[in-house]
């Protein structure tokens, strides 16, 4: 039996559907935003965080911390300190990738210049410390968590540094995509079940271990993403936008293991300017990409990689993490269902 189908016969995605928590995330989030000395930076981040998103990140706290057993409500302050964090991150990618649509909608710097936009970024990684320094917890949480949130936004720093140097470094193999993923996206999955798991009592040391089991959702998502932007809809402006931004995917990175002689057009065309690259060349990689059999690829990897993160020996030690990661994955892997 396929791993989807085994996942999509669990209890409905109980836990990672419930709306319970989430309007009072989207409150603080907006709260937050604003009560700093109103101003344009601060409307300007409340325009982005408006633009939606499925608030995944806030979902996994919420939901981590009522399968630890303390209360969701309780988790609330912490799944919005991680969206607010999250949500700086991606303004400052769409920057660096320069990217001009997410979500539908022009992204920051595109309607405020690159240089405001870095500021509103900077003013949301700030944010998500002024919301746990206002959690009604005792002074060592709040100062496990503010750590715990620093730790993170090093790794996501890191990790993106990683996945910038790939392309002219010349770093195209599996390992170093992976390496780099964990960082951008892995930092985000495993960040929410680790502060939750501090609210539930957990000592530090075992809240990290508990978090990094979840590490995979992060590789999980990346890979799903790299597929959507050829082969779906990511709710940008052109499909292949990976590609006229020069970037690394999974995709690339499959292709070019079964057939290393195609780095010959392919990295030309990852380099060449976005608005130099050519998309009757977008279209010919997404076919050879197809043919080469680095779609089917990708999609098996995705499907090995759950397997092994269900079947690990933390997620295995505690029985409700089984459960709530076989949740998590389908709801992550969701979109791909349409490919």
């Amino acid at each position: 039996m396929n791993v989807w189908t085994e996942m999509g016969s669990t209890n409905a995605i109980r836990h990672v559907e419930s709306e319970v928590g989430l309007a009072e995330v989207e409150n603080i989030i907006r709260r937050v935003a604003s009560s700093h000395h109103p101003d344009k930076v601060s409307s300007w981040f409340g325009e982005f965080v408006e633009t939606g998103g499925k608030r995944l990140r806030a979902r996994i706290a919420l939901s981590a911390a009522d399968c630890l057993g303390t209360s969701r409500f309780r988790a609330v302050p912490w799944g919005a300190a991680v969206e607010l964090m999250h949500n700086a991150t991606l303004i400052h990618d769409d920057i660096q990738d320069q990217d001009r649509f997410r979500r539908g909608h022009e992204t920051t710097w595109v309607r405020h210049g690159i240089a405001q936009a870095i500021n509103v970024g900077d003013f949301g990684l700030m944010l998500p410390f002024a919301v746990v320094g206002e959690m009604d917890e005792s002074p060592t949480i709040r100062a496990a968590l503010s750590k715990v949130l620093a730790a993170q936004g090093i790794r996501a720093a890191r990790g993106q540094r990683d996945m910038l140097g790939l392309l002219p470094e010349r770093r195209l193999d599996a390992e170093s995509y992976t390496q780099a993923v964990g960082g951008t996206t892995g930092s985000f999955f495993s960040l929410p079940v680790q502060g939750s798991a501090l609210l539930a009592g957990c000592s530090e040391a075992e809240a990290r271990l508990i978090g990094d089991s979840f590490m995979p959702l992060g590789y999980l998502f990346q890979v799903q993403d790299d597929i959507l932007d050829l082969y779906g809809d990511k709710g940008r402006d052109k499909r292949g936008s990976d590609i006229r931004d020069g970037k690394v995917s999974a995709l690339v990175v499959e292709h070019l293991r079964r057939v290393p002689s195609d780095r010959s057009w392919l990295i030309p065309l990852l380099e060449a300017p976005r608005e130099k690259t050519p998309d009757d060349q977008v279209e010919l990689a997404i076919i050879a990409f197809r043919r080469s059999g680095a779609l089917q690829g990708c999609l098996k990897d995705i499907e090995t990689t759950s397997r092994s993160m269900l079947e690990s020996p933390m997620i295995q030690k505690h029985r409700w993490l089984a459960g709530l990661a076989a949740e998590f994955v389908a709801l992550v892997l969701s979109p791909l269902r349409c490919i």
